[in-house]
């Protein structure tokens, strides 16, 4: 097996501590030293002079949306900075026109607190993929089949968060929208992770900054099509309200915006580190963390979507079927190994998610091939 050569000062751009393996850079993100700098100094700024930098803040976090635009190929006046996708989702729903009998397809890949805010807008029906679905038109043929007369709107992942598989490509959009389906993408990986985020044009997407963008935590982005923003309204009114979306939706009052004004400075690392050399190498990471994994008796990979730094494979019968038997097994492999990974709920056998990033060195996942076995064999 080729073992991936470490990325030159990838390690030496995080203060990531050196004794555990960070293999879930999907859940939380890092923020590079240099992103971690900038946010320092904008918070210096604000507690030197407060009035100064609220009264200011507005148009201050307008310029970093164009900036953050143009990184990710969107119309910054259709783009408005959010805390994160769960945010990005819930002022989606509030802006769509349901009526009675509407019904919102979802996946049983959605990440739950999306699905959850589904639920409180209209009915949902699930369309149910498992984890095994060979690629993306498999994919697609058991979404559009899962449709029924009443479905108005769809919630699909770009990027599934627990599987890392593709869902809501173009050739699904299309689809959706030739039937009259609006479609609310939640793009939680996608920003940083693939080179044109917004591909399908859906007419909401949401995404974090924070994990494959460097971004501070607390950043985010939704993206609305232009015949949904007059009716995007900001969860709670501002004084930014009169200027419409997305303004309204940004402006907060007293809050600490230096996050958001600090996030282009994650997506201008990316491109100075070679965007597309850190997502090969990256992909290159997760692969060869699950192929070694695949060699363990038990352990099954799990279809893929090329060039995701991200990497599923399926636990045995009787491991991780529950939420709670998950976490446990999660925490215990972190507790005694100082191993981080994800490892997610599912029936019949749940399933383990590996990352890749420009911290990472193939000896980690070496290190977690080397303690699972002793896992898998209390099924």
């Amino acid at each position: 097996m080729t073992t991936v050569a470490e990325f030159p000062g990838g390690r030496q751009l995080f203060r990531l501590s050196s004794e555990v393996a960070h293999l879930n850079h999907g859940s939380f993100g890092a923020v590079p030293i240099p992103v971690q700098d900038a946010q320092t100094a904008l918070q210096r700024e604000l507690h030197t002079d407060p009035d100064a930098f609220f009264i200011g803040a507005a148009d201050r976090v307008a310029e970093a949306r164009g900036r953050i635009a143009r990184h990710l190929g969107a119309d910054p006046s259709g783009l408005a900075l959010v805390s994160n996708a769960t945010e990005g989702a819930n002022l989606a729903l509030t802006a769509i026109p349901f009526g009675p009998g509407d019904e919102i397809l979802v996946t049983d890949h959605g990440y739950g607190t999306v699905v959850a805010a589904a639920a409180r807008f209209a009915p949902v029906t699930t369309a149910r993929l498992g984890p095994d679905l060979p690629d993306e038109d498999a994919v697609c043929e058991a979404v559009l089949a899962a449709l029924t007369p009443r479905t108005t709107v769809a919630v699909l992942d770009h990027i599934s968060s627990p599987t890392a598989r593709i869902v809501a490509g173009p050739r699904l959009l299309a689809e959706l929208r030739e039937r009259g389906i609006t479609t609310v993408v939640d793009g939680a990986h996608s920003p940083g992770m693939l080179p044109d985020p917004l591909a399908g044009r859906p007419d909401f997407w949401f995404g974090n900054l924070h994990k494959w963008g460097y971004a501070p935590p607390g950043s985010a982005v939704l993206a609305v099509a232009p015949e949904h923003r007059g009716r995007v309204r900001a969860l709670v009114p501002s004084w930014e309200d009169q200027h419409g979306f997305p303004r309204s939706v940004e402006y907060r009052a007293t809050v600490d915006y230096t996050s958001w004004l600090a996030a282009p400075e994650g997506l201008d690392l990316l491109d100075r580190l070679d965007a597309g050399k850190v997502r090969a190498h990256n992909s290159a990471l997760a692969a060869y963390g699950a192929a070694l994994l695949a060699g363990l008796p038990g352990l099954r990979p799990l279809p893929h979507s090329e060039g995701l730094a991200m990497r599923a494979l399926r636990l045995p019968p009787g491991i991780a079927e529950t939420r709670d038997e998950a976490t446990a097994l999660r925490e215990d492999i972190a507790a005694r190994h100082r191993i981080r990974t994800l490892v997610w709920p599912w029936p019949g056998g749940g399933g383990i998610r590996l990352c890749g990033q420009i911290y990472n060195r193939p000896e980690e996942y070496e290190r977690l091939a080397a303690v699972l076995p002793a896992y898998l064999s209390r099924a």
